[in-house]
């Protein structure tokens, strides 16, 4: 881990969509479509700030536990969304990738995510890895599943565990951790949000609601990264 202040990867919880439409008296749909408007915006903004990794927090496994009628609303906005808003993001020169249960998504949806993965592999310019029905806590279950399959069939002995195969277990395996978690909406939680990788990431949380969310308060929270010191359990010299 690097001890100075270079923000190679920003995660962010996308957070307020419903209650912007509910200020603004609109259906919490009109909130999810600003909310992607706003996706956009900030995915361009960091890869023109050259952050390489960009994590987005778009749909939880308990999101599911929604209201059947804005859940089956909220997957109509992703179809749409794969189909056209991320053409705007690719062409941009970005990677896109998804973390997720994906069996617990609808096979067309599954698979127009595994064709935007074949078809930005060779973007360089930033990875974007959008997290859809995705939980932290499941992840970690499942690389443990990994790990206690691989030791049963004799593949590995209990001392050859260690974090970094634990940590290639993960669906973030090929993704460095983050170094900066930020929270819209004023809530102050990380909801299920990849609690290993986040171990000594910075926090920032702000008032805005996910679709007021913009390239300068990006910039203002980026700023503000830059003057923090970043010790990693040790004592400064």
């Amino acid at each position: 881990m690097s001890e100075d202040n270079s923000l190679e990867h920003i995660a962010i919880i996308m957070d307020g969509n419903g209650r912007w439409a509910k200020k603004r008296g609109l259906p919490r749909s009109f909130g999810h479509k600003k909310g992607a408007e706003a996706v956009k915006e900030i995915s361009k903004a960091a890869a023109n700030m050259g952050v390489k990794f960009l994590t987005l927090y778009a749909f939880s496994t308990e999101n599911w536990n929604r209201d059947p009628e804005e859940v089956a609303t909220l997957m109509n906005l992703l179809r749409q969304y794969l189909k056209s808003d991320l053409k705007e993001i690719q062409d941009n020169g970005v990677r896109i990738l998804f973390i997720g249960e994906r069996s617990m998504l609808d096979t067309d949806i599954v698979e127009s995510m595994k064709k935007i993965e074949a078809d930005t592999a060779a973007n360089d310019k930033m990875t974007l890895c959008i997290a859809i029905s995705y939980g932290s806590r499941q992840e970690i279950v499942n690389a443990a599943r990994k790990i206690a399959a691989l030791a049963k069939r004799g593949d590995i002995q209990p001392e050859d565990v260690d974090s970094k195969m634990f940590s290639d277990m993960l669906y973030t395996k090929d993704i460095p951790d983050p170094d900066l978690v930020i929270r819209t909406s004023g809530e102050m939680r990380i909801s299920n949000y990849l609690l290993w990788q986040i171990a000594y990431a910075e926090f920032f949380f702000t008032e805005v609601l996910w679709p007021d969310f913009n390239e300068k308060i990006l910039a203002d929270i980026v700023k503000d990264f830059k003057t923090r010191e970043r010790r990693y359990g040790k004592v400064k010299s």
